[in-house]
C-alpha cells in the first residue's frame, strides 16, 4: 500500500504482489460462504515459500516457456476477479455507463502526453459520471 505509493515514482510500482494474489485466492469461487474462504491462506503462504525458495528455478523455467502460454495462463487466472470487479462496476444502473467508459478506455491501452490508459480511463469515467450527475439536476 503506502511504501508502494512511495516506491511507484522510482519504477517499483508493483512492490506489492499479494493484492493481486489475494484477489484470485479470496474470490467467491474458491467457496460460496466467505467465513470459509480463510482457508486457502495456508496453501496461498506456502505457495509463496515454494515460490521464495525454488525463485531461480521457478524463473528458469518460465523464460523457456512461450510467452503467449504465459499470457494465457494469466488471464485465465485473473478472469473471476475481472467478472466479479465488472458485476460490482456494473451493478448500479445509474453508474452503469461511467462504468462502462472507465472500462473501456482503460482496456484501449491508449496513451497521451506519456500517461497510461489507466489514469484516461479513470478522467473518462469521473467525467462522463459527472455529466451524468449534472443531466439529473
Amino acid at each position: 500500500g503506502l511504501f508502494s505509493l512511495l516506491s511507484a515514482p522510482f519504477g517499483a510500482a508493483t512492490t506489492n504482489l499479494a493484492a493481486i494474489s489475494a484477489a484470485i485466492c479470496t474470490g467467491p469461487d474458491v467457496h460460496p460462504d466467505p467465513a470459509e474462504r480463510w482457508k486457502t491462506g495456508p496453501f496461498y503462504a506456502l505457495a509463496y515459500l515454494i515460490f521464495a525458495i525454488f525463485g531461480a528455478s521457478l524463473v528458469a523455467i518460465f523464460a523457456v516457456l512461450p510467452q503467449s502460454l504465459i499470457v494465457l495462463v494469466a488471464g485465465l487466472a485473473l478472469t473471476a476477479p475481472l467478472a466479479n470487479a465488472l458485476s460490482i462496476a456494473l451493478h448500479d444502473a445509474g453508474e452503469r455507463m461511467p462504468a462502462t467508459v472507465t472500462f473501456a478506455v482503460t482496456a484501449s491501452g491508449l496513451t497521451l502526453f506519456g500517461v497510461g490508459a489507466a489514469f484516461w480511463g479513470l478522467i473518462a469515467g469521473m467525467a462522463v459520471l459527472f455529466l451524468e450527475k449534472l443531466k439529473k439536476r
